[in-house]
């Protein structure tokens, strides 16, 4: 039996040798082969159509002009069709470009035609015989065309035992462009075999030959009827929900899920080289964003720069997205030499850190900061540089306050006196009803943030949004690594739960809400649904190869159980976009903040920074099992 399936396959590698040989030649001489076909096909059609002029009758019929009129045929439609770029090679052979050209030379060839019948007293033919003849002539030169290009895309479809029967999940414009990419690339390791969308309407629509086989109630059967064994998810806008849901779909069905990047993170069509796995990014931070590109760019195009922390994972991402809106200058300030130079290399491709536009400085240092805003005079400040790990914050509550109130103040300041037009402050969820010292720190940078945007020129606010995933020791970042050491996956409650977004979603979002913020606001993003970690852990473990315990860990000091976005006396309002929020914030005097005294010991200094803060603090500091 081996070596019957042997001799039957090495058969059907001769077979598509051959073919791929006379494909080859025919390549090589397309303009003559293309010509002498032409030539057949109204030899053919002028013949046919004057034999059924007259019924098929060889007697009755006349057929003495046909020697005449079919050598004028071949004549005008080869110089027809050079005129108009048929055999010119100038168009994809079988594209509608080459089509278009194939008409034209074919209505010259029967004008002419029918002029020329017309000279002689008598007829040479019928008068119907050039018009039936040139759309028959029409239609086969065509049909050999399409079976031509039909050949060559068959020849070129992917094979070998490596390659993926891949269905696809979408019948829309991304799916459109996978299969013509996968059919056209015979080194693919993807043969699209069939196609799954949910639109009554695309019921019987075929792709290049691929087939809709029904909704994603059928998913199984399809899977089964051709033998797929992944699943495509041919939809760069599908949010994580959907991505979740068909992932589940796709384990049950015996398939690898695979998706398309965001459509922010496409360039150009999409091809081969953008399927990828499903990541847990895609399962819990795929948010549709719609941006007002205008109103961005009406705040960023042609203006001077700042961003604070650029070489954090926010403001990376935020510098990143800035320099698409072609800002004047984009200024990178950073106290971090390394972060400075991956953010460089990953905007100019280049990172010899000697642009001017590199700012190495600690916010710490107000002597520092005033030189570089006096140099630089930027018009709109990112301010994304802050201490953000809660548990160690908790135990050095100082430099908290050092850094993320004093630095933030002398950067307030600074930024007023210097006449900036928009200031945005970075923040967090945790300011929210806070209820650590991360939370307090940012809910206070909000409030100082909230008395410039009333005192100065220009518009102040701040942005608030959960977890960002993939940022540097993140929930993701910190899961991955436990499994790379054999686990187990540290969670501290099986019942917490969080807000996640991409990093890019939450950039994209922030740059959005510079453009439409007011002045004292907090800008709430939407994070979509709280996520529960312990699901998310147990997600991952059963990605791995190996077995990954989950070990709970109990609420840390400061830590909530649920996150909120929003305070309970804030009120979630939209006027501006439909996923984000603006809320007031009650200001807070400079003097105040200056007047926290860092020299405490730990716990009454944390107590003064929730009443800054103005949360509740009898509630605020219960520690391990709160609910917050």
């Amino acid at each position: 039996m081996a070596a019957e399936d042997e001799g039957g396959g090495l058969a059907v590698s001769e077979n598509v040798a051959d073919e791929s040989r006379v494909l080859r030649f025919l390549g090589r001489h397309r303009t003559l082969v293309q010509g002498l076909i032409d030539a057949l096909a109204w030899t053919l059609a002028l013949t046919f159509a004057t034999l059924f002029r007259y019924d098929f009758d060889l007697v009755e019929g006349e057929y003495q002009g046909l020697p005449l009129l079919i050598p004028t045929a071949l004549l005008v439609q080869v110089l027809a069709g050079l005129a108009c770029g048929l055999y010119g090679g100038r168009s994809r052979f079988g594209s509608f470009e080459e089509v278009i050209s194939l008409v034209k030379a074919t209505v010259v060839a029967v004008a002419v035609l029918a002029v020329v019948n017309l000279v002689p007293d008598r007829r040479l033919v019928p008068a119907s015989v050039p018009i039936v003849g040139g759309v028959i002539a029409l239609v086969l030169t065509a049909g050999v065309r399409y079976c031509w290009r039909l050949a060559i895309e068959r020849g070129r479809r992917p094979t070998g035992e490596d390659c993926h029967r891949l269905l696809l999940f979408g019948a829309g414009e991304g799916a459109s462009q996978v299969i013509t990419a996968l059919l056209r690339d015979p080194k693919s390791p993807y043969l699209p075999v069939g196609l799954i969308d949910d639109d009554p309407g695309k019921r019987k629509l075929r792709i290049m030959g691929v087939p809709v086989l029904g909704n994603r109630s059928r998913l199984l059967e399809a899977a089964r009827e051709c033998q797929a064994d992944s699943l495509l998810i041919a939809m760069p806008s599908a949010g994580s929900d959907l991505v979740t849901e068909l992932s589940e779909l796709a384990r049950i069905a015996g398939l690898d899920a695979k998706v398309l990047p965001p459509v922010r993170d496409l360039l150009g069509e999409v091809d081969a080289s953008d399927i990828r796995d499903v990541t847990t990014a895609d399962l819990l931070g795929r948010h549709e964003i719609d941006t007002d590109l205008e109103a961005i760019a009406g705040y960023l195009t042609g203006k001077r720069v700042l961003v604070t922390g650029a070489g954090g994972s926010i403001g990376s991402e935020l510098c990143k997205q800035i320099y698409r809106f072609a800002p004047e200058r984009l200024f990178m300030l950073d106290r971090d030499e390394s972060a400075l130079h991956g953010v460089q290399l990953a905007i100019e491709g280049r990172a010899l850190l000697d642009s001017p536009d590199l700012l190495l400085c600690d916010l710490r240092d107000r002597r520092a900061v005033q030189e570089i805003f006096t140099r630089t005079r930027p018009d709109v400040v990112f301010h994304a540089a802050a201490l953000k790990h809660l548990s160690l914050l908790e135990r050095y509550p100082a430099e908290a306050v050092k850094t993320n109130v004093w630095a933030t103040l002398d950067l307030l300041e600074i930024t007023a006196s210097a006449g900036v037009k928009q200031f945005v402050n970075i923040s967090t969820d945790k300011a929210a009803d806070p209820c650590s010292v991360l939370g307090y720190t940012k809910r206070i940078t909000e409030r100082l943030t909230s008395h410039f945007g009333s005192t100065a020129q220009g518009t102040y606010l701040s942005v608030r949004f959960g977890n960002v995933l993939g940022s540097r020791g993140s929930m993701l970042t910190v899961f991955q690594s436990q499994i790379e050491k054999g686990g187990p996956l540290t969670v501290t409650d099986p019942h917490v739960t969080r807000f996640f977004m991409t990093v890019e979603e939450a950039v994209q979002l922030v740059i959005q809400a510079g453009a439409i913020g007011q002045n004292g606001e907090a800008l709430v993003l939407d994070m979509g649904k709280p996520v529960v970690i312990a699901e998310v852990a147990r997600l991952m473990a059963a990605r791995s190869d190996r077995r990954i315990a989950i070990e709970y860990t109990g609420l840390r000091p400061g830590e909530k159980l649920h996150e909120v976005l929003l305070a309970h006396d804030e009120v979630d309002v939209r006027p501006a976009h439909h996923l984000v929020s603006q809320v007031p914030v009650p200001a807070l005097e400079p003097a105040e903040a200056r007047a926290v005294d860092v020299m405490v010991d730990r716990e009454p200094l944390i107590r003064d920074l929730a009443e800054l803060a103005g949360a509740r603090v009898a509630e605020s500091r219960r520690g391990p099992g709160s609910t917050g």
